[in-house]
Parts: structure tokens; sequence; C-alpha cells
């Protein structure tokens, strides 16, 4: 795709697109719960030009995918399908919808990795559907294409996830993290001031290289699938429309032990985001470090989403001195995150690249990240 120096209606858009981050707050999205997630420094770039007919055509990585605007769930499946949702979503949204040629670049070195947890699905959906809404002139508000890009996941490609994610792809601010409270009505989005290096501290995204999806009838996503059916089945024993709105003394109503330890998780976790966004508020970083373990013990032992990648990156990360560790994202693979003093997040990496050789894994990939913006046309 050539690019025009013009801003005519054959030109090129250019979108930088972050993935995110989760701090603390996982798996309280669809629960009615608050997150604290922040954008990254590592992004998805979607270039999109207008034609003058109803084909759709797109690019990524040596691969190609054409279809209609009249694309329907269940005609594109792959990778292709994220962008088919996109495009079906917005125009499900009643927007106005032409033909569209659409680019999908990750720089090797520093773009963002599929499949680490790191919210490259929501970057995708959330680039597409801010190209389309740009290129048709709809002028939509960072939410609503947010809901746009989540509609395109749950209805098109069947994956249940929440508002979180693309709410932080969206609002995200350099220097800061995104509370969020996406059942809120409408969706509750608010900076929070959060500056690692700033504090002479790094955050280090541990991507441990198996692969986790969220898909509904995948074999390796379909846990996720059932906690968000555990956690609606005891909402409705509770007579609660979203369990994060249960008090303490819930988990003495229940009777099933399982449904019992989901909502510890939701409680406790719930506590910890609150707790989370005074911490940041107050420069407080040792005490966000136990905050970020409890997640972490947490999702293991409560919520049984981690595995035994996640829990030994971890475990070395807080050997070699991080302040706090824990799984990110969904879970049943994807990535971990430690807090660390920048002169100890070097051993933080050699331990645990050492823990997982020794254990004849292939060495995770490791590397810091900064609160970044949200989805900006650059060109």
């Amino acid at each position: 795709m050539t690019e025009s120096t013009h801003d005519g209606p054959t030109s090129v858009r250019r979108w930088q697109v972050p993935g995110r981050v989760n701090l603390v707050g996982e798996h309280l999205d669809y629960n009615g719960g608050p997150s604290l997630p922040f954008a990254i420094d590592r992004f998805l770039t979607v270039k999109a030009r207008a034609r003058d007919d109803d084909a759709v055509n797109a690019w990524s990585g040596g691969r190609k995918a054409s279809f209609t605007t009249s694309v329907a769930p269940g005609d594109v499946d792959g990778w292709a399908a994220y962008v088919a949702g996109a495009v079906w979503a917005f125009g499900q949204a009643g927007h106005r919808l032409g033909g569209v040629d659409l680019v999908l670049e990750v720089d090797p070195k520093a773009g963002l990795p599929e499949g680490a947890g790191l919210s490259s699905s929501a970057a995708l959906t959330v680039g597409v559907v801010s190209a389309l809404d740009d290129l048709a002139g709809t002028g939509l508000d960072g939410t609503t294409r947010a809901v746009v890009a989540q509609r395109a996941e749950n209805d098109f490609v069947g994956a249940p996830t929440g508002l979180m994610d693309q709410l932080a792809v969206v609002h995200g601010r350099a220097g800061h993290a995104v509370l969020t409270r996406p059942l809120a009505d409408p969706p509750h989005t608010e900076p929070a001031p959060f500056d690692p290096p700033g504090a002479g501290l790094s955050l280090l995204v541990i991507d441990t290289g198996v692969d986790h999806s969220h898909a509904v009838h995948a074999e390796t996503g379909g846990g996720y699938a059932q906690r968000r059916e555990e956690c609606g089945r005891a909402a409705a024993e509770l007579g609660l429309e979203h369990l994060a709105d249960a008090g303490l003394d819930a988990v003495l109503r229940l009777q099933d032990e399982t449904l019992k330890a989901r909502l510890r998780h939701v409680i406790t976790e719930t506590a910890r985001v609150t707790a989370a966004v005074r911490t940041l508020r107050d420069g407080d970083w040792s005490q966000l470090g136990t905050i970020l373990t409890a997640s972490h013990e947490s999702l293991r032992d409560d919520f049984e989403v981690s595995c035994a990648e996640l829990d030994v990156a971890v475990e070395a990360a807080l050997e070699a001195g991080a302040l706090g560790a824990r799984m990110t994202g969904g879970g049943f693979g994807g990535s971990a995150i430690a807090l660390a003093p920048q002169p100890k997040a070097a051993a933080v990496r050699e331990l645990i690249e050492h823990r997982y050789d020794a254990l004849g894994w292939t060495p995770p990939t490791t590397f810091a990240v900064r609160a970044a913006d949200g989805a900006t046309r650059t060109h």
C-alpha cells in the first residue's frame, strides 16, 4: 500500500495501537468489578485506505485475507476473523461502511507479540474500528470504539472477553494506569499515576511462550469460558447481577467449594484494586509489590487460572529481588509481570531463565514496558 502525502479520499491513514498490561484486577471486568490496566509501549500499526467498492483486503505478516463489507459471523476464521469481526461490528452499530484496504504491521523487535496475554487481539480490533471510524468520518468517542471492538471479539470471533482490554487500549495515557469499571453505565475510566521508571523501578513482562486462547471452542481456552460460567452461577445463587457486588459474608452462603473459591478471588481482588490505586497516588511502591504478589496467589489458588510456567516465573522474580510479581491476563499461559528496582532487573531476568533451563523449558522473553498513550492516529 503506497502512502499518499495528502489527506484526500484515497490517502492512507496510519494508527498506532498499544497492547495492555493489567496491573491488578484480573477477571473482574465481566464480574462488575474494577481493574487497573495500562497501555504499553509495544504497538500494532494499522494502515488503512478507503476503496470505492465493498471489498475488504487485509494483509499481515505475508498473509492476505479478502472478504466484503457484508461479511457475517462464520464467514472468516483464523487471524482474519478479528479483522472481519471489526468490520462486521462497525456495520452492525449502524455506521456507514465502505470497502477498505488494511495493512497490519508489528515491529519484529519492539512490536506487540501475539498470544502473550498483552491484548494483541484488542489492539487489532480497536485499531481496525478506529481506522474505519476515521475513514467514514463518524467521529466515535473512545469508549464507543472500545464497545464496538469488544463486540467483534464476543459475537464474531466467539471470544468471551470483557471490556477492560479495549478500554485500556483506547484510553491509555503515558505515565498513567487506567482505572476501569467496564460494566458501569456508561463504562467508567479514570487515570491513575503510574511511572515506575520515575521511581527507579522497572515493570518487567515475562512472556512465558505458553500460548493461550479465549475462544469458546478452543481446547486451551475453555477454562476462561468456564470461569465466566462459574462466576455467573455463583452470582445467580446469591441473587446478584454481578459477583463483584457480593459482601464479605456471601462466601458463607454458597455451598459449592469451587464457587466459594471463585467468589473469594473476586472479593479480595476488588479490594486489591482499591488498595493499588491508593498506593499509586501515595507512591508506596513496596506496598504495590505486596498487592501484586497477593493477586497472583489468589489467581493461582482460588481462581485456578495460573500454570507451572507462570508460577515459576513469579517465584524466581521474587527470589531475585522483585518487589512483587503476578501473572497478568486471562491465564492458562501468556505472561507474568514483575515490579523490580532497576539495578535488579537483570538478575530477575537471569534467574527466571536459569529456572526455565533447569526444567528443560524454552527460556521466556523478558522486557520492560512503560505506560503509553492509547490508540492514536499518527498520519
